[in-house]
């Protein structure tokens, strides 16, 4: 039975994706402020309105609205339900310890360059190159049979399919190409479809066939473990595949809400498990390790966490 395994990609305009980029831009708002800000932001939007959600706590205030509208233009109405960190997640919080529960995976694998599944690495390059042409809401989906590229998908916006195809099959030779299939389209992002903040998982980790911990990213601070720890996961897999000459290193943690260090550090050299050491696992210890206060995290908002050069993938 040959080997089968596919990837998909989405464009910085894709709604979810605008989405996400307004939760971390608000973030890096505060940070810019107040370093030591704690903020969850999640972001809904679609058919002129835009949601605002979750919570703030820090020194500094900020027009949320102004922030917004700097993005997606006047015509959007703007609702925001924000409130400060809840006592008993702050009184866990204020100690050191993580802002909530959770599991983080981290992968690293020698099969590109960027040390990314080679099914991802393919999707998210095609995206980018389509993107440069298109800069529009779109999607892109590759299939790999035995390593090989097999099928190929490209639908973007304000595209002709023709052109688009022509390009497609220049940038990615495939056996098999579905280009615009429902026809070409004009009406795209959060004019034609509904996006929410955190929804894009796997695109932000590593393709569906990593495993997932299951909490988002974008919006969040670094006690918010979902992300940090998901960074540092990384970071311990880049590093222990390039220390072991390893093929595959799958990295796994999990936290428990206002402890420090994680209950399970766990990697898998190429499919051997071992304990990890050596790392402070703590969120502040994250913190200064991957140099998170200098970092700007709307960066990271499109194109993926990983794989791109940031400090966890060197």
């Amino acid at each position: 039975m040959p080997t089968i395994r596919t990837c998909e990609f989405v464009s910085p305009k894709h709604p979810d994706k605008l989405c996400d980029y307004i939760a971390d831009t608000i973030l890096d708002a505060y940070l810019a402020q107040d370093v030591d800000s704690r903020v969850a932001v999640e972001v809904m939007g679609g058919h002129n309105h835009i949601t605002l959600s979750g919570e703030v706590t820090s020194r500094t205030s900020l027009d949320l609205i102004a922030i917004v509208r700097e993005i997606v233009g006047d015509t959007y109405e703007i609702h925001q339900y924000i409130q400060p960190q809840s006592p008993e997640i702050a009184a866990g919080v204020d100690t050191g310890g993580a802002g909530d529960q959770g599991i983080m995976i981290g992968y690293a694998t020698n099969e590109t360059p960027s040390l990314m599944p080679k099914e991802y690495a393919l999707a998210r390059d095609l995206c980018q190159k389509i993107y440069e042409v298109y800069p529009y809401d779109g999607k892109v989906q590759v299939t790999l049979k035995d390593d090989e590229v097999d099928v190929v998908v490209a639908s973007f916006q304000n595209s002709h399919s023709g052109d688009l195809e022509k390009m497609v099959r220049e940038l990615l030779p495939s056996n098999e190409y579905h280009i615009n299939e429902a026809g070409e389209w004009s009406l795209g992002g959060l004019d034609a479809d509904s996006g929410l903040s955190g929804r894009k998982i796997v695109i932000d980790a590593y393709g569906p066939n990593v495993p997932v911990g299951g909490g988002s990213f974008s919006g969040k601070d670094y006690t918010k473990v979902d992300r940090s720890g998901a960074y540092m996961a990384r970071k311990i897999a880049v590093d222990l595949l390039k220390k072991n000459n390893a093929k595959t290193v799958l990295v796994k943690l999990a936290y428990v809400i206002g402890r420090r260090e994680p209950v399970m550090a766990t990697a898998l050299i190429d499919w051997v498990e071992q304990p990890i050491e050596g790392y402070d696992l703590s969120p502040s210890g994250i913190r200064s390790f991957l140099k998170l206060k200098e970092f700007k995290f709307k960066e990271a908002a499109a194109w993926g966490h990983f794989g791109r050069g940031f400090v966890w993938d060197l």
